[in-house]
């Protein structure tokens, strides 16, 4: 998942920032003298064309900055609509594209401090600038001398000669602004700008509501009895995770994914499974102080009344416009096309689990029985598989990836040569085969309180050459659980998978050569941002990438063959469980954003509508409703979890580029996919763009075959 920090996606150049409503404009003196005066606003000192000034500023100083910069972007934007000259692409749609850069450079920080240092002044920071930051965005939208001259400019397009990105730059800023409500009347505007305002502030307490469940919750394990089936390197983890939170000489399984999932996998203690997994599961839904379940009702109500006063009938048909899918009934025909095969080879592994399970299988059994049904299938026991899954080897191994697809190179900056935020974090400098500086990569691997859970990316600048050659700097964050000190951190194979995947939206980042910053790297659809990264997957069990860097932590022989062999031929398996966790999200997603303004109780609608879609007894959603942030933090992937689906069918279909030629590392596919994937942006249309790499549209075959599922009918749920 991307977490690029207030980013135009595809619309316009919206930053999400502001100064409350009236607050006067401050001179262009004070403005100066702030920016001089603020390292959060001033261009970044150091090497490659600067870098984020962690250390030199305090918390509150996030604030200030934040202000300051909204108040600086608001006066450039005046100055833009107040230009006396006729309206032109230069001095409108360039000038709007420039423009910015101190609040950029602030946010920017301030993304990192919400997502990785939030604590409850960092919180409080954010409720009170949460409203103020919609509140800015509407600003801009809104400004009718601004949308003037960009509708000016818009219509004159076919006489203007522009370059097709500069054609594409034009179009998605007019589209954007008029999908954000700017040519609504005046009383409407007021409208949605309240909306927009309303919904940030949910959003944020949403989120911090899981924080603070994910930051204070555990189950505390008491006596080695409660350790029984974890392996020594898990039990280490644990004792690590415990002494993290005052508990030393005792256990800990986390809030967290990276601490639930291998507790659920390995411990034989049925009770703890249980009592683990009813903790994960519940976040945001215990009925007290930080419950989410009022919010979901509420945050729908106000989507609905937005898209009802920009002109559409659900949320779901607003949000899907500018996608790949375009409506929500393309992105329901995939689904429901993979969804039957899906619950039907759940049941199967049920079955499998249900021979070898003395109790009937619940939805706390099924890793651990899915786990012994791989070693009884497929003679594979992730207990043997983790040893040779390091984490800094893995590391080696993506960029040793990068290297042999795109030419990159990645050199470890020396400690304290450029600051950063946190002492977990470690930056690299990656050049490209010519030795030619491409952009910087931050790794912040390591959970901990005041951290978002999961694993994400964010572009800490976007590339672009618009006023000369910028350079990206993206990081990659997650949340493995420490070991002892100095001793490597061991991780499962969904995690390995995980760090490629998000290393694929890195390197999609990193790859960008454009030249307007608001087109750059992952700044595409929502539904085919997630291309790029999971099609990076598949790069993690080839042989050359398993035979150099899956080593193991004791011999430091490299993984046998025969192991490797199991790999391979265990691909499909669980794969009914994987698909359905998601997709039973990826559906109540989508159905709550076709509501319309039907009010929602969600414990109520994720029941009855699960029912209805016969989701098995044995598993929830891979995200329950009330800790669903994809969809409730922010409105990102809201009415498009489905984006996961849509683009595993290009990632699934691209691979099979590779495989008809000539393998994994074919330089020939691996040019074209360079080109008109990973540096193209959002300078063309996605589904152009995918057909000048594979020379077709893709259909769901390559997905099915992947996922082990029946073909499906002829000419059915094709994208």
């Amino acid at each position: 998942m991307t977490a690029s920090v207030y980013r135009r996606t595809g619309l316009l150049a919206l930053v999400l920032a502001s100064c409350a409503s009236g607050q006067p404009r401050p001179s262009a003196a004070a403005m100066t003298e702030a920016k001089a005066k603020s390292p959060l606003l001033a261009p970044w000192p150091g090497p490659w064309s600067g870098v984020p000034p962690f250390g030199s500023f305090t918390v509150a100083d996030l604030k200030t900055a934040m202000e300051e910069g909204m108040a600086q972007n608001l006066a450039e934007i005046d100055g833009i609509a107040a230009n006396p000259e006729p309206p032109g692409f230069e001095n409108t749609i360039v000038a709007l594209d420039r423009a910015g850069a101190p609040f950029d450079r602030a946010s920017a920080v301030y993304g990192v401090y919400t997502s990785t240092l939030s604590d409850k002044q960092m919180q409080a920071i954010e409720e009170e600038l949460s409203p103020k930051l919609a509140a800015f965005g509407d600003k801009i939208v809104q400004n009718p001398k601004l949308f003037a001259r960009i509708s000016a400019v818009y219509q004159q397009r076919d006489q203007l000669r522009l370059t097709p990105e500069q054609q594409r730059l034009l179009w998605l800023d007019y589209t954007g602004f008029v999908r954000q409500g700017a040519s609504l009347a005046g009383p409407a505007k007021e409208k949605l700008s309240a909306l927009n305002q309303q919904l940030a502030t949910l959003s944020t307490k949403f989120n911090q509501n899981i924080l603070a469940e994910e930051g204070t919750q555990l189950v505390l394990l008491e006596s080695e009895a409660d350790l029984a089936g974890l392996s020594q390197g898990l039990r280490e983890q644990a004792a690590a995770a415990a002494l993290s939170r005052g508990k030393a000489g005792k256990w800990a399984v986390l809030n967290t994914r990276s601490s639930v999932d291998p507790f659920l996998t390995f411990s034989t203690r049925r009770d703890l499974r249980e009592k683990v997994w009813r903790m994960f599961i519940m976040r945001g839904d215990n009925g007290d102080a930080h419950d989410n379940n009022a919010i979901i009702t509420e945050v729908l109500r106000l989507r609905a009344q937005k898209a009802k006063l920009l002109g559409y009938p659900t949320w779901a048909h607003w949000k899907l416009e500018d996608q790949m899918a375009k409506t929500p009934e393309r992105a329901l025909a995939l689904m429901k096309a993979v969804w039957k095969p899906a619950v039907a080879r759940v049941h199967e592994e049920v079955k499998d689990m249900q021979a070898i399970a003395p109790e009937k299988i619940a939805p706390w059994d099924y890793r651990f029985y899915a786990e012994k049904v791989r070693k009884a299938k497929y003679d594979l026991d992730e207990n043997e598989l983790k040893p040779y899954l390091q984490l800094e080897k893995l590391r080696e191994g993506m960029f040793w990836v990068a290297g042999e697809l795109f030419g990159f190179r990645f050199v470890p900056v020396e400690a304290g040569a450029v600051p950063v935020y946190h002492p977990d974090v470690r930056v690299w400098e990656v050049k490209d085969s010519a030795g030619k500086h491409v952009g910087l990569w931050y790794f912040d691997p390591y959970a901990r309180p005041g951290k978002n859970s999961g694993a994400w990316m964010n572009e800490y600048r976007r590339q672009s050459r618009v006023s000369g050659e910028v350079p990206v700097i993206v990081s990659n964050n997650a949340n493995f659980q420490k070991g002892k000190p100095g001793e490597p951190v061991l991780i499962s194979w969904d995690d390995a998978t995980g760090m490629f995947h998000e290393f694929g939206h890195a390197l999609h980042g990193l790859n960008s050569s454009v030249t307007y910053q608001a087109l750059s790297g992952t700044s595409v659809p929502r539904d085919y941002v997630e291309f790029p990264s999971q099609l990076l997957e598949h790069w993690l069990s080839t042989r050359a990438v398993l035979d150099r860097f899956a080593t193991h932590v004791e011999t430091g022989q490299p993984i046998p063959a025969a192991l490797v062999a199991k790999i391979e031929r265990s691909k499909t398996f669980n794969q009914g469980f994987a698909t359905v966790e998601y997709l039973s999200a990826a559906l109540i997603d989508m159905k709550l954003h076709l509501a319309g303004e039907t009010p929602i109780d969600p414990r109520k609608f994720e029941k009855e509508t699960l029912t209805a879609l016969g989701m098995p007894d044995e598993l929830v959603m891979r995200h329950r409703t009330p800790q669903f942030g994809h969809v409730f933090s922010g409105d990102g992937y809201s009415a498009g979890y489905y984006s996961y689906l849509w683009a595993d069918t290009l990632s699934a279909d691209a691979w099979e580029a590779f495989l008809e030629g000539k393998g994994p590392y074919d330089l020939e596919v691996a040019r074209r996919l360079q080109q008109y994937v990973f540096r193209a942006g959002n300078t063309v249309d996605p589904a152009d763009g995918y057909r000048a790499f594979r020379g077709r549209d893709p259909g769901i075959g390559a997905l099915m075959r992947k996922r082990g599922f029946p073909a499906p009918a002829a000419g059915s749920a094709q994208q």
